[in-house]
């Protein structure tokens, strides 16, 4: 479910942090960039694990601030294919459930980056309806997982309103996962607790 990842970046460490360790100071700018956000083909970052190498720091003429190279390990959410997770229904149709993971649930702000897309929910009786009730607990497998770019791509050429399909297009998610109900053990936490 969560794994190190080495990442390369160039942090920039502005005056007012001088006074502090560089390490301190490189630690809280790389938090301050990637902590919480989603990171294309790599997963959700949650926190600075180390600082495997620091090479040069630079001052660029113009910019009081020091530049410098940074090789890290960053803690990042991505769980593997076939692994159970545990989340929490988010909404419901005909065409399958909306969870949120346990990870996301006490996050604030977007919804956007919290979601566990359920497929199907079937049984050796055949499928059932899909109708589940918002915030119970669910038990579910990962069977495949969704990156979107979701970075900025200029206006529009064709017309400078925005379209309905458009507005969709900026709300996807940029990391989804697919997961499956259909195997025993698997669904709400309600259906396998003893009453």
């Amino acid at each position: 479910m969560f794994v190190l990842v080495e990442m390369v970046d160039t942090v920039r460490i502005p005056p007012w942090l001088f006074e502090r360790r560089l390490n301190d100071a490189i630690a809280e700018e790389l938090n301050k960039k990637l902590a919480n956000k989603v990171v294309y083909n790599v997963g959700l970052c949650v926190c600075l694990y180390d600082i495997t190498k620091l090479e040069d720091s630079y001052i660029f003429p113009g910019d009081g601030a020091s530049h410098t190279k940074v090789h890290f390990r960053y803690v990042v959410f991505r769980p593997f294919l076939d692994e159970i997770i545990t989340g929490q229904i988010k909404g419901c149709s005909q065409d399958g459930v909306f969870a949120t993971g346990r990870l996301f649930l006490d996050r604030a702000g977007s919804d956007e980056t919290e979601q566990v897309w359920v497929w199907e929910y079937e049984t050796d009786e055949g499928t059932h309806d899909l109708y589940m009730d918002v915030g119970e607990e669910v038990r579910l497998r990962v069977v495949d997982e969704t990156f979107v770019d979701t970075s900025p791509t200029g206006p529009s050429k064709a017309n400078s309103e925005t379209t309905a399909v458009e507005e969709a297009a900026r709300k996807e998610s940029p990391y989804t996962l697919t997961a499956s109900i259909s195997e025993p053990g698997l669904g709400l936490l309600s259906w396998w607790t003893n009453g």
